[in-house]
């Protein structure tokens, strides 16, 4: 199945489902899943990368466990809108990860969403290593929660 943009990917969808949401890194890769109904997405750990058919493996048994009905990815665009070489990779992620599996897969803007995290673990007095360790899946969560808003409040679909 071709990846989408998140709108593009909307219709494809079951009406309900969990979502897995994905904060790729270069080093570890933050995994987070919705609830059926996508109201509330909760981080649920962190992969380190291996290699890619280990990582995808991980995912897919997550995504396996929790039922999902589809991937969110997380988009890391630059602040001007233009994609550099990080939007590059994850396109390219996504591609090959689509490859494994028929869920649908789709792209949402991730912009300042580990700055965000970031920031409200400082707030929860996290310790350096706490905010270590959490900041991943807690972005994915972060990622997935902005996708769940967007789907709830999109028009209704047209009958014709």
């Amino acid at each position: 199945m071709p990846v989408f943009a998140l709108m593009d990917a909307a219709p494809l969808l079951p009406e309900r489902g969990a979502l897995i949401g994905l904060d790729l890194g270069t080093k570890t890769i933050g995994v987070a899943v919705s609830d059926p109904d996508r109201r509330v997405a909760a981080p649920v750990e962190t992969i380190t990368r291996v290699r890619f058919r280990l990582d995808a493996q991980r995912i897919l048994d997550l995504a396996t466990e929790r039922r999902a009905t589809g991937v969110v990815l997380g988009l890391p665009i630059n602040m001007d809108g233009s994609e550099g070489a990080r939007a590059q990779s994850t396109r390219a992620f996504a591609r090959n990860f689509a490859q494994l599996t028929a869920l649908p897969i789709a792209l949402w803007d991730e912009r300042l969403s580990t700055a965000a995290v970031e920031r409200a673990l400082i707030a929860a007095d996290a310790s350096r290593a706490q905010r270590k360790a959490v900041i991943d899946a807690h972005a994915a969560s972060y990622i997935l929660q902005g996708a769940l808003d967007r789907l709830a409040h999109r028009p209704p679909p047209e009958h014709g």
